[in-house]
């Protein structure tokens, strides 16, 4: 199955990548109302394990300085991940990603934003430049919600998704198995679960 393409969404070239998306639809009167639920949804990244559940991962948004903030995110703020099971010693257990962009589409009949991340350091290590996460510097998640006269969508777009080998030995055998989850389905299902709850308005 060939990869959506969208404006914002890196173009695929190597490694994993998944297409993942759930849409629901409403009467065309109810749609703004639903989309601007959604959006608030979006852009509260602290309350996203809220949503999905206490089984998926817990997301934290900090600055570009490492501060913890509880506001919308913007482009060079970073996002902790707590996953499941351990994590990098170097990052005290955590993933780290920076958002890299951030983008805004309108018409008159349809409207979408999206906010690409990528793995990174972490902020709140100032003497490590290595990539504090799973999957290597050149992956990447773009996040996007969406709304046309029919239906509201929210979506993960992952691409070149490769494990990060440039970490300690121990670090590297648990970025194999955690990417390789990854690239063969697992990080699907889990994204599934955090699009599925931003639609869920009951």
């Amino acid at each position: 199955m060939s990869l959506k393409k969208f404006k914002g969404v890196p173009a695929q070239k190597f490694g994993g990548s998944h297409d993942t998306e759930s849409r629901k639809a409403f009467e065309q009167d109810l749609i703004p109302l639903k989309y601007k639920t959604l959006k608030e949804r979006f852009f509260s990244v602290n309350k996203w394990e809220s949503y999905s559940g206490k089984a998926f991962a817990a997301f934290k948004l900090y600055d570009f300085d490492g501060n913890p903030v509880d506001r919308e995110p913007q482009k060079g703020d970073f996002i902790r991940i707590d996953i499941p099971g351990p994590g990098e010693p170097e990052a005290k257990g955590y993933d780290w990603v920076e958002i890299t962009d951030i983008c805004f589409y309108q018409d008159s009949f349809s409207e979408s934003i999206s906010m690409t991340c990528r793995p990174s350091r972490d902020p709140q290590n100032k003497e490590s430049h290595h990539i504090a996460h799973f999957y290597s510097s050149a992956a990447s998640s773009t996040f996007m919600i969406s709304r046309n006269i029919a239906h509201v969508k929210a979506a993960v777009y992952g691409r070149n998704e490769r494990p990060n080998w440039n970490a300690q030995f121990l670090d590297v055998i648990r970025n194999l198995a955690t990417a390789a989850g990854g690239m063969m389905g697992i990080a699907k299902i889990q994204w599934k679960q955090l699009t599925d709850s931003f639609l869920d308005f009951d």
